[in-house]
């Protein structure tokens, strides 16, 4: 049975005054009327002494304690004010305010708790690429600095040094990635939006990866055909986009099928430009498709190594577009490829 400190009061207040009302009609000879009198004066007088106690002795200290805990909620750690005395069942509230708080600080921890095992698996991650090429480039030049200067012949010196050479610029390119999403992350990076030509930057990529998908027999499309042709403005970092496109690219060029074809789509909708790459590629499982984006994740651990890449260009890209606010979103079938696809601004006044 929930009841109110009124509640309370008034019933002590009718008991209380029964009894002395009782007290008096059988007591001392009291006429009907006097009696209703002392009744109704004793009731009101109860239900302020009794009710007040109340306020006083208990709810004010309750009601000091749910303002507390509003201040501290809204982190308003200042002189705290009288504005909840007075208010019913002060005690329910807080107990569902302890309640309520105490979910939310559990969810707090769980959420500290995944974010310590990611910061774990990001960090063994971290290690175990950073030793990879350091520890190739280690090898190259030990193994020609113990041999003695007449048993390796300048060829074979020129190629160790080249191969330590090559891993020394996978290990900076991996350090600047690490450093380029650190930026992105705290939102150091600010984007220089500018106007520019889609369909000329989408060609200028192709280009660029032409050597690298006549390597694997793959076709660069650009689709409609017409847009060739045709202009097709956004507004936003060209440098950046450059990146993403390049990431997103790459990584179709990479994982699709030999001989296969990458397409690059144009779309314009509305106030927005939807680009989307395609590969005709194994695709993705649906449980790998949320966690692409994150850093260092890899499906297929050794090919993706393999193939090269710090493993952290999905998850540059991901921020980059989500600078521009956008997301990039996967859509992917298991035999048969996978679409990545995010949206730019269009410019005002572009059709």
């Amino acid at each position: 049975m929930n009841l109110s400190s009124r509640t309370i009061a008034l019933l002590i207040s009718l008991l209380v005054a029964g009894v002395l009302t009782a007290y008096a009609h059988f007591g001392p000879a009291l006429p009907f009327r006097e009696a209703f009198l002392a009744a109704g004066i004793t009731v009101a007088a109860c239900f302020l002494l009794v009710y007040l106690s109340f306020e006083a002795l208990i709810f004010r200290e309750i009601n000091g304690i749910y303002a507390g805990l509003e201040h501290i909620k809204r982190k308003e750690f200042k002189q705290l004010s009288n504005k909840f005395l007075f208010r019913p069942e002060p005690v329910k509230r807080v107990r569902d305010e302890i309640l309520l708080m105490a979910e939310r600080r559990q969810q707090e921890l769980d959420e500290l708790v995944r974010l310590q095992a990611l910061r774990r698996e990001f960090l063994a991650d971290v290690s175990h690429e950073l030793k990879t090429p350091l520890f190739a480039a280690q090898g190259f030049v030990h193994t020609i600095l113990d041999d003695e200067e007449d048993d390796i012949d300048p060829a074979t010196r020129r190629k160790f040094l080249s191969k330590a050479a090559t891993s020394l610029d996978t290990l900076d390119e991996l350090v600047q990635d690490l450093i380029t999403i650190a930026q992105l992350e705290k939102g150091v990076v600010r984007m220089r939006r500018q106007r520019f030509d889609l369909v000329v930057l989408v060609r200028e990529i192709f280009e660029l990866l032409e050597q690298q998908a006549a390597r694997r027999g793959t076709i660069l499309e650009l689709f409609p055909p017409t847009l060739a042709e045709t202009e097709i403005p956004v507004v936003a970092d060209r440098n950046r986009i450059r990146q993403v496109l390049v990431n997103l690219i790459d990584n179709a060029i990479k994982y699709g099928r030999d001989h296969g074809r990458v397409v690059v789509a144009l779309t314009e909708s509305g106030r927005a430009v939807r680009i989307a790459v395609r590969d005709d590629g194994a695709g993705i499982a649906p449980e790998h498709q949320a966690r692409i984006f994150e850093r260092f994740y890899r499906i297929d651990k050794s090919r993706s190594r393999d193939s090269g890449g710090s493993g952290l260009g999905l998850a540059i890209s991901k921020h980059i577009v989500e600078a521009h606010k956008s997301n990039i979103r996967v859509k992917s079938t298991i035999g048969e490829g996978t679409t990545l696809e995010f949206k730019l601004g269009k410019p005002k006044g572009a059709g």
